[in-house]
């Protein structure tokens, strides 16, 4: 299911506000503010593909916000990751105190739970993907230190994550339902790839960067192993060599535990298992046991703890949403 929309047919003193309504409702609440003296033009075409929205903006230069006060407004809504794909024209993204300049055929990712600001100095075409932040699985301060950053074609996994996302935005609406989820599957699995590339080379740049490396391999370990039921902190620093002691230090700074990480990827594993639709989709138990949850109880207390809905009603929501 999709939607376009265009200005042409908007009174010019009307535009700004129409496309205020437009883009607030569309992606998240934002200001738009044209910039030049003719009137603002503009066309928007939007699509669903599983749990992820893809949005086309062609219009004239223009500067677009994420206030403060805009979030404050929906204190309850789900936080966004978004990623800008420029096709043409040059975007700068304000996020965190960081400035992307952002060329055409490069990207950008931002954080829609934290302000920012786009601007766009010259007519442009951009794909604009949004995504449910928890659905990536990475922990916040990693993408506190990701958001912002530019990534262009030559660049680590951008090589792969740029043909992959134009071609996706370009060819959305042909995409049947079950396939649609499995490629929002692989839109999330390769943002979060993206996370972690942006975040290493950031971390490589401090102090303490051998730890640093270890959490990673750690982390890495988890998601390599989240299947196993004897996956534990003993298991984890056995197989790294260090002490049970050691492992929970290196996490002290990363505003977790050991077992609050393990368990949570796993809950962010079914949860993305549960939002897929199918024929032969698997009941809420065979998925929980996939993913390391032995006590079925439990795994229902603690998927409605993290996402506020039992883990039939997340199926049903995601169901509807994706349709």
């Amino acid at each position: 299911m999709g939607s376009q929309v265009t200005a042409a047919s908007v009174p010019d003193e009307e535009r700004t506000a129409f496309w205020n309504r437009t883009m607030s409702r569309t992606l998240v609440p934002v200001e738009v503010a044209p910039r030049g003296g003719r009137p603002f033009a503009g066309h928007l075409a939007s699509h669903r593909l599983g749990y992820v929205r893809i949005s086309t903006l062609e219009a004239d230069a223009v500067r677009i916000s994420r206030t403060p006060a805009l979030i404050a407004r929906t204190p309850q809504a789900e936080p966004q990751v978004g990623v800008g794909v420029q096709v043409s024209g040059r975007a700068v993204l304000e996020q965190d105190g960081r400035r992307a300049e952002v060329p055409a055929g490069g990207l950008v990712l931002y954080d829609t739970a934290r302000p920012y600001s786009v601007d766009y100095p010259e007519p442009f075409r951009t794909h604009l993907f949004h995504l449910p932040r928890r659905l990536l699985g990475v922990p916040e301060r990693e993408l506190r230190q990701a958001a912002g950053t530019a990534v262009t074609p030559d660049e680590g996994c951008g090589s792969v994550l740029l043909p992959f996302l134009s071609t996706l935005a370009v060819s959305a609406p042909s995409y049947s339902a079950p396939v649609g989820d499995r490629l929002a599957g692989s839109v999330a699995d390769l943002l979060s790839t993206l996370v972690a590339q942006l975040t290493a080379e950031r971390a490589a740049d401090r102090p303490h960067a051998a730890n640093d490396h270890l959490v990673r391999r750690v982390r890495e370990h988890i998601d390599r192993h989240l299947c196993d039921t004897e996956l534990s902190p003993e298991t984890i620093a056995r197989a790294h060599h260090i002490s049970v002691r050691y492992l929970h230090r290196l996490f002290e700074g990363e505003g977790t535990t050991v077992g609050r990480l393990v368990q949570q990827r796993r809950l962010d594993a079914c949860a993305r298992e549960l939002g897929r639709r199918g024929r032969t989709a698997p009941t809420v138990s065979a998925v929980a046991q996939r993913w390391g949850f032995v006590n079925p109880a439990h795994f229902s207390r603690a998927f409605r703890a993290a996402y506020g809905v039992s883990p039939r009603e997340w199926r049903a929501l995601r169901t509807a949403d994706a349709g």
